[in-house]
């Protein structure tokens, strides 16, 4: 790996087919208020997002998962695409990521519809109430209040896949495609096991990037 070849990129948008929660700061939740808020850019007037991070991740778990890996780090096709940092005694062997993952931001269209609907208990998102049942005397105990982004909203994804002089570029591809489709048959977020986080990626729009001056299309 001496020299960054080409750079794709991958620009797409994401579903909700249900509810997401993607955890957010709470230690500042006033008395009577939602006890699990969602991730949101303070700096745009709260609006939800879905965090790199959390796409990124989640796909990187799922393929191991599908490769039998029992940990992280222990496939060397996604190492390869996703990074690796391993210790071994006094040896560290760091394999940088070729996989950018950006933050997902709420589409133009989902703010004005969510902003607009008369019936969502805050602006963007739903206060979904829980609770914990009592299997002997068969009552709810413990109700506790989980925002959401409600189902149908939009978010604007984008992937950057950087190609190395050593890299098969149909692998590469073929591990990030596969991984997008895990995810959509699984779930983003938390509470997954209990209907959240259903996901669909939209049209896959792909730029390559292959002026090393300036990395234009």
């Amino acid at each position: 790996m001496k020299q960054l070849v080409k750079k794709i990129k991958i620009n797409t948008s994401i579903t909700l087919i249900t509810g997401l929660h993607i955890g957010g700061n709470s230690e500042n939740v006033e008395i009577g208020g939602i006890d699990n808020p969602v991730v949101k850019l303070a700096s745009k007037g709260d609006v939800p997002y879905i965090p790199g991070s959390s796409l990124k991740g989640k796909m990187r778990c799922l393929l191991e998962q599908a490769a039998g890996a029992p940990k992280v780090g222990l496939d060397e096709k996604v190492n390869n695409l996703f990074g690796i940092t391993e210790s071994r005694a006094n040896n560290t062997s760091n394999q940088p990521s070729k996989i950018i993952v950006r933050d997902a931001m709420l589409s133009d269209d989902s703010k004005k519809i969510l902003l607009d609907c008369d019936n969502l208990d805050m602006p963007y998102t739903e206060n979904k109430f829980e609770n914990v049942i009592d299997r002997v005397k068969g009552i709810a105990q413990h109700p506790r209040q989980t925002e959401r982004v409600p189902a149908g909203a939009e978010f604007n994804a984008e992937f950057i896949i950087n190609v190395w002089d050593d890299d098969n570029e149909q692998e590469l591809m073929a591990l990030f495609e596969k991984g997008i489709r895990l995810l959509e048959n699984d779930y983003l977020g938390g509470s997954g096991s209990r209907g959240y986080g259903q996901i669909k990626f939209g049209e896959m729009k792909r730029t390559e990037l292959s002026d090393a001056n300036n990395w234009t299309a």
